[in-house]
């Protein structure tokens, strides 16, 4: 249930599948979210008007300017203009034969400018597809071309169900809608593939957190290029794994181009190596395995790869990283055995960094105990501020004190794509290892880790030799043996999208997506600072903007904005992203909640956010007077 349940904006939201939204029923900002201003065009489909906004937006990325100039503005907002939007049923309708048969007649996109196969010439009847056909071989991809088409068809009419980020109606409504699909349930006898992906994309559709739209701003969760998930069609439609040679002869090939060219935008030598991952939490799990595995070896002498972590060594490990460091440090620590206390959290700075002399102090506090420190993580680009360490005088220390240095760059680390170089990260070489997310500042779907060695002798600790995988005859034939680079066995073949991406944007092009994010993070910040009753937390380091709302009663600020953050979910108006700082902040006011926009969207417009600070004021507004009332009078 609503924590408002006498507020206007709340009483025309649909709450439950099959519901529709009547923006004449609306007023304000709930009409806004159903209106023009939140229409972004999704990627590879923009405006672009004619005139001088068509003209300059050339290259890679040819849609942002124009979309901008597209979409400066809200619709109007008169009576006469309101009803002639109405989103459809959010209960999906049966499939009429054009969307049984993967029809994309209605599509805006000319046929001329897909260069695929053209479906209206396809010679397989969809009545001859059942559930049993594969997704490519001799006979070709016929009928994966026909079911994406109907599965997409799905998404589109998910989408117009509602048009908001994410479902209203909360965690119970969208339990209600799936479990009314009867998706999830093993049937005794199947049903029509079509009819199936019709609903399923629908339903998916209507019941995802968009990252596409421009009010899902909460997570470090980007919007995919649709060029890396076409690729992903392919890497899904062969069913490559990197465990062996003969699962993915030129994939595995290609992950290797992809490693060197990420190593080599590190700094790493030729001696470098690396591997992609599921994320930044394998990753920062592997550098930990590798530091835990190198200090047994140099101090110990001992191999742990046989014997574990000796007696004598437990309990004795330490490892040292910012306040600001991911959760995933921790986590891994006690997956190593090290266990959680085995992290020693290092102050930052007022903007996040990891300050270099208390690292020094805690590393000399080390020493004293007669512990060991066996690695230093340092992190470029923390999930809350974007803040990113001193690298260089980290990595001095770490050496001085023989500790592991590992660097999460798994935010910060997309930088390294562009064409111009930035400064902060000119010591990522000096770390022993680094994590990389490029489903983050990398506009790729999930997942697109990846894993960097200086010196691939370190993965040692990875080795193995399976027969049937492999053997050394094989490999001493000139098979390449992939099985000793990652924690995993099955692997998808993650870089195929990467490659794609990397051909299609180049440099030139990442680098304007890169500069349009920042730029709508600068323009939130300054936005956020113009209204009295929002709090900027600190200037924007990357793409994140820590502000709160804040209310009459500085006492009621941590409730209030849980209590807005909920609301917009709840109503399916916004994703926001919450956090608490570790520390209340001097000269502010109360409280260690505060509200984020991951603005990871290059196609959001200045006035989408201008609306979304809106509604966080209005909710703000409505969240401050259930405080009031609940408290009574003073």
């Amino acid at each position: 249930m609503s924590e408002y349940p006498n507020e206007e904006l709340h009483t025309h939201l649909p709450v439950r599948a099959g519901a529709t939204v009547d923006i004449g029923e609306m007023s304000g900002i709930e009409a806004d979210v159903v209106r023009g201003i939140l229409r972004a065009e999704p990627v590879g489909r923009l405006a672009t008007p004619p005139g001088p906004a068509t003209d300059s937006a050339t290259g890679p990325v040819l849609g942002i300017a124009a979309n901008q100039a597209a979409n400066p503005t809200a619709a109007p907002e008169t009576p006469a203009d309101r009803p002639a939007v109405r989103t459809t049923s959010a209960s999906p309708p049966p499939a009429d034969s054009a969307t049984a048969a993967g029809s994309i007649a209605t599509s805006s996109i000319a046929a001329n400018s897909i260069a695929a196969n053209s479906i209206a010439t396809s010679s397989i009847a969809a009545n001859s597809i059942d559930a049993t056909a594969l997704a490519s071989g001799p006979a070709g991809t016929g009928p994966l071309a026909l079911l994406l088409a109907t599965v997409l068809d799905g998404l589109d009419r998910g989408r117009a169900d509602w048009l908001g980020p994410l479902p209203p109606g909360g965690p119970h409504a969208v339990r209600e809608a799936v479990a009314a699909s009867g998706f999830g349930i093993l049937p005794d006898k199947g049903e029509d593939p079509f009819e199936t992906l019709a609903a399923l994309g629908r339903l998916v559709a209507w019941g995802a957190a968009d990252p596409a739209h421009p009010h899902c701003a909460a997570h470090l969760h980007c919007p995919p290029l649709a060029t890396s998930v076409a690729a992903e069609t392919a890497v899904a439609a062969l069913n490559q794994s990197l465990d062996s040679w003969d699962q993915s002869p030129a994939a595995g090939e290609i992950e290797e181009r992809i490693v060197r060219t990420l190593t080599r935008a590190v700094g790493y030598p030729d001696s470098s190596a690396g591997v992609l991952t599921s994320g930044g939490t394998e990753s920062n799990l592997m550098g930990l395995l590798l530091a835990r595995d190198d200090i047994l070896r140099r101090r110990f002498d001992t191999d742990p790869d046989l014997d574990g972590v000796p007696p004598f060594a437990a309990g004795r490990m330490r490892i040292l990283a910012s306040d600001q460091a991911h959760f995933s440090v921790a986590r891994n620590a006690a997956v190593l055995g090290l266990g959680e206390r085995s992290v020693i959290p290092v102050a930052s700075d007022p903007e996040g960094r990891m300050r270099a002399d208390a690292l020094g102090e805690a590393l000399g506090a080390v020493v004293d105990r007669d512990e060991i420190a066996l690695a230093v993580v340092g992190t470029a680009g923390t999930t809350d501020l974007g803040a990113i360490d001193p690298l260089g005088a980290i990595a001095r220390l770490a050496a001085r004190h023989g500790a592991w240095f590992h660097v999460d760059a798994a935010y910060g680390g997309g930088l390294l794509l562009g064409t111009e170089a930035d400064d902060r990260l000119r010591d990522l070489h000096t770390a022993d290892s680094v994590t990389l997310d490029l489903h983050k500042l990398g506009w790729q779907p999930v997942p697109a880790g990846c894993f960097l060695v200086k010196h691939a002798a370190s993965l040692r600790s990875l080795e193995k030799r399976v027969s049937y995988l492999n053997s050394v005859d094989d490999e001493q034939a000139g098979y390449p043996s992939l099985l000793g680079r990652s924690l995993r066995t099955t692997r998808r073949a993650d870089a195929v999208k990467l490659a794609a991406a990397f051909r299609a944007l180049g440099r030139e092009g990442f680098q304007q997506l890169t500069d349009r994010c920042r730029a709508l993070a600068r323009y939130a910040a300054a936005a956020v600072q113009a209204h009295p009753d929002l709090e900027l937390t600190a200037e924007p380091h990357l793409t994140t903007v820590l502000f709160r709302y804040l209310p009459p009663d500085p006492h009621d600020a941590d409730r209030v904005n849980g209590a807005l953050r909920r609301h917009l979910l709840e109503a399916g108006r916004a994703v926001l992203g919450r956090t608490e700082l570790a520390r209340e902040r001097p000269g502010t006011p109360p409280g260690r909640v505060r509200l984020k926009l991951t603005l990871l969207n290059p196609h959001t417009t200045e006035p989408q956010i201008d609306a979304l600070l809106a509604a966080v004021r209005t909710a703000g507004g409505a969240a401050s007077a259930s405080a009031a009332s609940v408290r009574g009078p003073s």
